[in-house]
């Protein structure tokens, strides 16, 4: 009878097991990610929280409550919430017509949509400046019907509108595809009208992906700088908004108040990221009690 007879050669001396070799490499590879994101991005952000309760919590609260802080904060809400709601409508519209439709020129909107994602904010901001400015293509005509747009508050929601544009359309965009059309055509041969079909069917199954292209435009919004830095005067108490008012009170050598409303647009960005952890947690249930 054969008796099967184990191997008991060792490794040689200074040699390391592939299991243990993989576990040391996955070790190093998250330190690696860890320090990155500590020199990064940690780090930073802890020191505009130290800087800004730096001077104790009276003069952070009173840089919250100055009348250009204030202005800048308002400024900011007003921008944001006029540049969402026309994002959210512009983005349905477009996902609708590039998921439901086939037509020339499809691959060509779709670039033009993702423009946001690849120019430079400085760069959005100089061809709003080309188009509408006093020496735009269509200065001679804003002039003629006393419109004024660069350097003013219209020019404030263009920019913070082409800033969040391509979000909603592309986060609803493959949902549109997934779903499909067969119960839309279901609610139509019902008798259902095209508002009746989108508000009982579409929206529905879109609700989640709209949410969260919602958050994303809102979260774009807020933080909207370079477009915004070329198109306004950053005009204090004027045409100054959130990230404006960092930048020049920074410039200023008021750090604390800068550090201050750094504080305050980084608490509306920590929002902005537990709102999206929700709606995520909330895709994946679904998506796991679907299956």
């Amino acid at each position: 009878m054969a008796v099967e007879v184990k191997s008991t050669q060792s490794l040689p001396s200074g040699q390391v097991k592939p299991k243990e070799a993989g576990e040391w490499g996955k070790v190093a590879l998250i330190a690696a990610v860890t320090g990155y994101l500590a020199l990064v991005l940690l780090l930073p952000t802890l020191y505009v929280f130290i800087g800004a309760f730096s001077r104790g919590i009276a003069p952070f609260f009173a840089t919250l409550t100055s009348r250009d802080f204030t202005q800048a904060l308002r400024l900011t809400a007003m921008a944001v919430g006029i540049a969402v709601p026309f994002n959210v409508v512009f983005g349905l519209c477009a996902a609708w017509v590039i998921a439901r439709r086939r037509f020339r020129g499809r691959t060509l909107l779709l670039s033009i949509i993702d423009l946001p994602f690849s120019i430079s904010p400085i760069v959005a901001g100089l061809m709003l400046v080309s188009l509408y400015g006093r020496n735009g293509i269509l200065g001679p005509l804003l002039q003629f019907l006393d419109i004024r747009i660069i350097f003013s508050f219209p020019g404030i929601a263009l920019a913070t509108m082409l800033g969040g544009m391509p979000f909603v359309a592309r986060e609803v965009i493959p949902v549109l595809e997934e779903v499909g059309t067969q119960e839309e055509e279901a609610a139509k041969t019902l008798g259902a009208t095209e508002w009746q079909t989108f508000w009982r069917v579409t929206l529905p199954s879109i609700r989640w992906a709209l949410l969260y292209g919602i958050i994303l435009t809102t979260a774009r919004a807020m933080g909207e700088y370079g477009a915004i830095a070329v198109v306004s005067s950053n005009l204090i108490g004027r045409t100054q908004t959130l990230t404006l008012y960092v930048e020049g009170a920074y410039r200023n050598y008021d750090s604390q108040s800068a550090f201050a409303a750094s504080v305050v647009l980084a608490g509306l960005a920590a929002c902005t990221l537990i709102i999206k952890e929700v709606f995520e947690r909330r895709i994946r249930i679904k998506d796991e009690g679907d299956s």
